[in-house]
């Protein structure tokens, strides 16, 4: 595309104005996308009218003759499209197919027409009837360097299923609501061989992947409305068209996606943590719960601030829907994301606290590192649940983490590994399928639970404070940058050989080939004690112990082996063996065994047959325990619908 002095003046004139309020001196992210938007939301007609200026950088060494854009409300348009399709299976839509985004104008900054060089395309499965990717032929190729701009004007329906987005009554939450560039990747970038647009359907099953942007947006809504959004109020409320509608002015910096609710019922709290500015919007009926989320979210940011890296944006909004908007729960978009509560939840229920811990984690792995959810959601939801395992652990308790009841602690790893270990699915590979191709019922187990629990034994494996390391490093080197499994892996190796050395290993990818990679399962048992006394002695005994491998995956481990006189010693196996025996004489007898006394190999799908004595012991109990907490897991997944 040729520059000319007129076109580089109008590239300065229309990022000076996206840009006119800045929140942080430095950017965080390159530039490569930004949208001004001006929207406004109509509660009689479900829409919300925009009128957008987007540009988009072309940052490879070649020539790029097309953009792409996500339609995503396009999903709700008809039971025909991709995401009606897959969600039978995931989601209810009921008969409700009234979402949709219609482009009324677009223009380039030469003033060129493009509605004719718009043409809706399906990359995933070539579905003629899904219409939430867009391509526009540019009358110009996109020379290395040039900048595309786009001035599109648009309507859009919002759906009355909320399921992320959508509407109830007069509650709102406008997510995935205007039209927004996909990801061009560069050859080399992630698995690239060549450079091409990343830009995916709207499928049921994953989340979005999208560039840090600039987001400048203003919305108009009735007056008496409370608004938060991603983006960080730069001007009080303006009057709007008229004296019953306002307009507020949000700006957000280096997010990977802009969404904001709407609603008269919510009530506005605020809080601080360091240098961070919380808005807290929930119902009046759940004002009891305020300081219960505000502790949620503050031991969220300091956990991750230790452990990982600094949240580096100055303001964060979360909101609690009321139970009418119950179906924008629990999601993320950065610096906002949606709790999940009820009118009632006893303070032995640990249900909100978690869902804020977690929801507010994907500021991390979904907001800052930006993973593609779509082809490795393992990268956002499994680290994610990981550490919201492990924040839940450390400021709710070990063992009661999800419930502290006098009669009944639960923790809330037990109830991410149960699923795992439960699943007649779990021998699926955590990285081999598009996250719209796992068997039915399968994608939440394998991205969030099987990674977590795999990612518990690594850190099991390599110690806490190494794994700490590893996330602190990869923060450090693929922050604001699109990392790949292979990236997170390279970084494992190298942290692990600065602070262990050859232990374990030239590297770990043998851990990963099983874990990840792999779809073998990890069971460990003690097949038998056996203690003999010599015939010619009355208290010299021969005692042997002997370990089975019954699973595929092979692990380094820890035995317990506990005498008669009290004494305890700590023996260590490879696992790599299909069988083991510890021989021990003297004159005292082996009388109890545990395979992993610290339950540091979490991927063990039985740890009933972990353990063994000589005298009469409590598997019985064990296995009913185990059987209730599987109860319980199925009541707890039943309640938080």
């Amino acid at each position: 595309m040729k520059r000319t002095l007129s076109g580089i003046l109008f590239i300065f004139l229309i990022y000076t104005q996206i840009c006119s309020q800045i929140i942080n001196k430095e950017p965080l992210s390159p530039r490569i996308t930004g949208y001004n938007i001006e929207a406004t939301l109509d509660p009689s007609e479900k829409t919300v009218t925009g009128n957008m200026e987007a540009f988009w950088v072309n940052t490879s060494t070649g020539s790029v003759p097309d953009v792409q854009l996500h339609m995503y409300m396009n999903a709700f348009r008809s039971d025909k499209s991709t995401f009606s399709r897959e969600s039978r299976h995931t989601h209810w839509m009921g008969n409700s197919y009234d979402g949709y985004i219609d482009i009324t104008s677009c223009t380039d900054r030469q003033g060129n027409e493009l509605l004719s060089r718009l043409q809706y395309i399906s990359p995933d499965d070539g579905n003629p009837d899904d219409s939430t990717v867009l391509r526009i032929d540019l009358p110009e190729p996109a020379m290395p360097g040039d900048t595309v701009f786009l001035k599109i004007k648009f309507v859009t329906g919002l759906p009355s299923e909320i399921i992320r987005t959508g509407y109830s009554g007069d509650f709102f939450f406008v997510a995935q609501w205007f039209p927004k560039f996909g990801v061009y990747e560069p050859a080399g970038m992630r698995y690239r061989k060549e450079s091409g647009w990343n830009c995916h359907q709207f499928h049921a099953n994953s989340e979005f992947y999208s560039n840090h942007s600039v987001y400048d947006v203003r919305i108009t809504v009735p007056f008496n409305y409370v608004v938060g959004s991603g983006g960080m109020l730069i001007e009080e409320p303006e009057s709007g068209t008229d004296e019953n509608t306002k307009t507020l002015y949000y700006r957000a910096e280096d997010i990977v996606d802009f969404a904001w609710t709407a609603w008269p019922g919510y009530k506005a709290f605020n809080d601080q943590w360091n240098h961070v500015s919380i808005t807290l919007l929930i119902p009046e009926e759940r004002t009891a719960q305020v300081e219960r989320q505000f502790k949620a979210v503050k031991n969220a940011l300091e956990f991750f601030t230790e452990n990982v890296g600094p949240f580096p944006w100055p303001h964060l909004t979360f909101a609690d829907p009321p139970l009418k908007g119950a179906g924008a729960g629990g999601m993320e978009y950065t610096t906002l994301f949606t709790s999940g509560s009820s009118d009632i939840i006893p303070e032995w229920f640990h249900l909100p606290e978690s869902v804020t811990v977690h929801e507010f984690g994907h500021a991390y792995f979904m907001g800052i590192m930006a993973t593609n959810e779509f082809e490795e959601p393992w990268m956002d939801e499994g680290m994610n649940s990981f550490f919201e395992a492990r924040i839940m652990d450390k400021y709710w308790g070990e063992n009661s983490g999800y419930i502290n009841h006098p009669h009944l602690k639960l923790a809330d790893k037990t109830i991410s590994r149960l699923t795992y270990v439960r699943s007649g699915y779990r021998q699926v590979a955590s990285n081999d399928l598009f996250s719209w191709n796992y068997p039915q019922r399968t994608y939440g187990m394998m991205s969030y639970n099987k990674a977590a629990t795999w990612l518990y034994t690594l850190m099991g494996i390599v110690g806490e404070e190494t794994t700490n390391d590893i996330f602190r490093e990869y923060y450090r080197l693929w922050g604001f940058r699109h990392p790949s499994s292979g990236d997170f892996i390279n970084v494992v190796n190298e942290v692990v050989a600065r602070d262990h050395g050859n232990k374990f290993g030239n590297n770990m990818n043998w851990f990963f080939d099983q874990t990840l990679y792999g779809t073998g399962v990890c069971d460990y048992k003690v097949a038998e004690i056996s203690n003999r006394k010599y015939e010619d002695s009355d208290s010299l005994y021969s005692s042997t112990v002997g370990l089975q491998r019954t699973g595929e995956v092979m692990l380094p481990l820890e035995i317990s082996v506990r005498f008669s006189d009290g004494d305890e010693i700590t023996e260590a196996w490879d696992g790599k063996g299909r069988y083991m025996e510890l021989t021990y004489t003297g004159y005292r007898k082996v009388e109890r065994v545990i395979i992993d006394p610290e339950y540091r190999i979490r991927m063990d799908v039985n740890f009933v047959n972990n353990s063994m004595t000589v005298k009469p012991d409590t598997v019985p109990l064990r296995s009913f325990t185990n059987k209730l907490l599987v109860l319980i897991q199925l009541f707890i997944s039943i309640f938080t619908l």
